[in-house]
């Protein structure tokens, strides 16, 4: 969780609450439709909800492509035309078109390469120093969480068994499925024999019908 203020770019029109909460999924070829032009499906929301005139929606969606790294004529492209990290910054713009207060992302830079993930990561972070953004980031990176959050929930069987500030979860962690997480993140260990070191989960997936103690 990234704690922050209103996203607020220029003029900001008054939002329905319909728009306070927006989304960026995981795969971001699977939710741009390939067969509208990157600018219209920025633009289509803030639209709909009166966030922005027609008329001037050419110029705000420029803005918010700018503001995740990409060239103005980029809004003229399809999907198809983008690598996997520019789509994602696509995603992260037209997500930030609709003003929220607060941007789900859910596993955002999963099906990224390494290097791409580290530049969304970077980029994740300027918006929210920049914007004042509130988000809520899901993933099974732990070292994603770890640098990017200020708050940590970790989810078991689909419940919330342990809540706190990052550093305090990760130097004292009191669940035993929040211990066997940071357990099985390999380290490297130096000294005479470098080697990694890796503990994974042991046992059997329990049931969520019948959970353990």
């Amino acid at each position: 969780m990234l704690d922050g203020r209103p996203v607020m770019v220029g003029d900001r029109r008054p939002v329905k609450t319909t728009t306070r909460v927006q989304m960026v999924f995981q795969d971001p070829f699977a939710s741009l439709d390939p067969r509208i032009r990157i600018g219209e499906a920025i633009a289509e929301g803030p639209i709909a909800h009166g966030l922005v005139a027609k008329g001037e929606a050419d110029g705000y969606v420029r803005g918010w492509l700018e503001k995740v790294g990409l060239p103005a004529d980029a809004a003229q492209r399809f999907p198809h035309q983008f690598s996997g990290g520019q789509r994602q910054r696509v995603a992260i713009a037209r997500a930030l078109a609709m003003q929220p207060d607060m941007l789900v992302c859910d596993e955002p830079v999963a099906s990224l390469d390494v290097s791409i993930q580290a530049q969304i990561v970077n980029l994740f972070l300027r918006l929210r120093r920049e914007l004042g953004l509130t988000m809520l980031f899901i993933s099974h990176d732990l070292g994603v969480v770890r640098h990017l959050s200020d708050r940590i929930a970790v989810m078991y069987l689909g419940r919330i068994v342990e809540l706190g500030r990052t550093e305090e979860v990760y130097a004292a962690p009191r669940h035993p499925y929040t211990r066997g997480l940071l357990d099985s993140v390999p380290k490297l260990v130096t000294g005479a024999d470098e080697m990694v070191s890796f503990h994974p989960i042991q046992g059997e997936l329990p049931s969520p019908l019948s959970p353990p103690p």
